[in-house]
């Protein structure tokens, strides 16, 4: 058992919030360093409940190969200090400022999740602050697992991570990745379908326009014949249409879509050479852009641009799990109507525990796929507000698909709880957060409060 010093222990903090906690009236909100959250907020008075400090890897037992953590921790620091041992958490999401927490209560995902699922679903047990004050330990069969079950993709609603223990999995220092061309969308889907899980430890793929689909398989390995680097002047998506093989440290693999955020450092005209060298290896990552986006939101500098040059532009930034027997459907829907390129494609293995999780639910029977779109689309002709986000949300319905709700939605009150479970929902808010010091789910997702 390998423990991580630190100045004030995790009850100590512990304590000390749920004093805050008590005493705050009205609204509460969290007051922490990062947010990956791509929709604005309106401004309302709230109480603000500091949470920066419980950002620890608290432990890490080799033997039994799990990890416990505070809830507030980047996966950027989490994979720093897991490295050192040998281990990962078995699902890192993309990005750097991303933490263990907010991948529970708003949903992760990566290329192991083919094999492990989500994030939340390999979590052995979690400390919750409730809105009372009291902590609560969860796991899947104790006297809170509904609570254990009911929290992911409840942003906060009915109560906040404060510690969690999940699984720690060994790795290899180096990871090959090998990048399959496909023209046609069913032969790229039913690819993904037939892969052997036992045979790689990564899957994703990536759209570039109809006809060029490629998908990317990883497998961890000892040593490696070179090593590419995607973390400064070369970019890594680029690199899909120019390989068919590559080779990465563990560490470089884990983060190669950090480093321009995707694709769309494009945006911040960050993907020429000569920008990438007055801006600096250390300011490439989707922390730096994330920032520049909240100032972009705040003095509306796009705004400004788009009324000038006479466009109207939507934002439309969006992942959403298909079925996989589906996702032909929706690419199609995706090429001809949205026109976001490129897509990630990431496929998403369903375990029995799945079907669990009432506010986020999955069939344990069949595998979906995530496809991740994010640009703005612009047009000379005036749209209503969200007018393609409405679009995919109803076709996201109609295939039998579930969005992610750290972006824009613009679901009706009745269509938004058929999606996300009211009646769970509700049964939920009643026993854990009675008196409403929390928002509920649709006020917060779709009302942006």
């Amino acid at each position: 058992m390998i423990p991580t010093e630190f100045a004030e222990s995790y009850p100590a903090r512990k304590e000390r919030l749920s004093t805050q906690m008590k005493s705050a009236t009205g609204g509460v909100r969290l007051a922490k360093s990062t947010s990956n959250l791509f929709r604005d907020r309106i401004d309302v008075e709230t109480s603000q409940l500091t949470v920066r400090d419980f950002n620890h890897l608290l432990t890490i037992d080799e033997n039994e190969q799990t990890l416990t953590t505070e809830g507030m921790i980047t996966y950027a620091d989490l994979v720093d200090a897991t490295l050192e041992y040998g281990f990962l958490p078995m699902v890192v999401p993309q990005l750097k400022s991303i933490t263990i927490g907010g991948a529970i209560a708003g949903i992760g995902i990566e290329s192991s999740s083919f094999r492990y699922g989500l994030p939340h679903e390999s979590v052995l047990e979690m400390d919750v602050l409730l809105a009372d004050g009291s902590v609560v330990t969860c796991t899947p069969d104790n006297e809170h697992s509904d609570l254990y079950y009911g929290l992911p993709n409840s942003y906060g609603t009915l109560g906040y991570t404060l510690k969690l223990k999940t699984p720690a999995l060994p790795v290899k220092p180096y990871v090959r990745l090998d990048h399959m061309r496909f023209q046609d969308p069913i032969e790229f889907f039913d690819a993904i379908k037939q892969v052997n899980e036992s045979d790689i430890d990564f899957l994703d793929g990536t759209v570039f326009q109809a006809g060029e689909y490629y998908l990317t398989t990883g497998r961890f390995c000892d040593s490696a014949p070179f090593v590419s680097d995607y973390t400064y002047l070369n970019i890594y998506y680029r690199s899909i249409r120019e390989k068919e093989n590559d080779y990465l440290t563990v560490k470089d693999y884990i983060w190669r879509w950090d480093t321009d955020w995707f694709w769309c450092s494009k945006n911040l005209y960050v993907q020429n050479s000569l920008m990438r060298r007055i801006v600096g290896k250390k300011r490439l990552n989707s922390m730096t852009y994330t920032k520049v986006m909240r100032w972009n939101s705040k003095w509306g500098v796009t705004r400004f641009l788009n009324r000038i040059t006479g466009f109207h532009s939507e934002s439309v930034i969006q992942d959403i799990d298909i079925p996989i027997d589906r996702a032909s459907e929706f690419l199609d829907f995706l090429l001809a109507e949205i026109g976001v390129l490129p897509i990630w494609i990431c496929p998403i293995g369903t375990t029995e525990k799945s079907t669990s999780f009432p506010l986020f639910p999955l069939s344990s029977e069949t595998m979906y796929v995530n496809f991740g779109f994010w640009d703005s689309v612009k047009s000379r002709q005036r749209s209503k507000p969200g007018h393609l986000n409405k679009k995919i949300e109803e076709m996201t319905a109609k295939l039998g698909g579930i969005k992610s709700l750290y972006s824009d939605s613009y679901f009706d009150e009745e269509d938004f709880w058929q999606a996300y479970r009211s009646e769970d929902y509700w049964q939920l808010k009643k026993k854990y957060d009675s008196d409403g010091k929390f928002l509920n789910l649709y006020e917060k997702c779709v009302l942006r409060k």
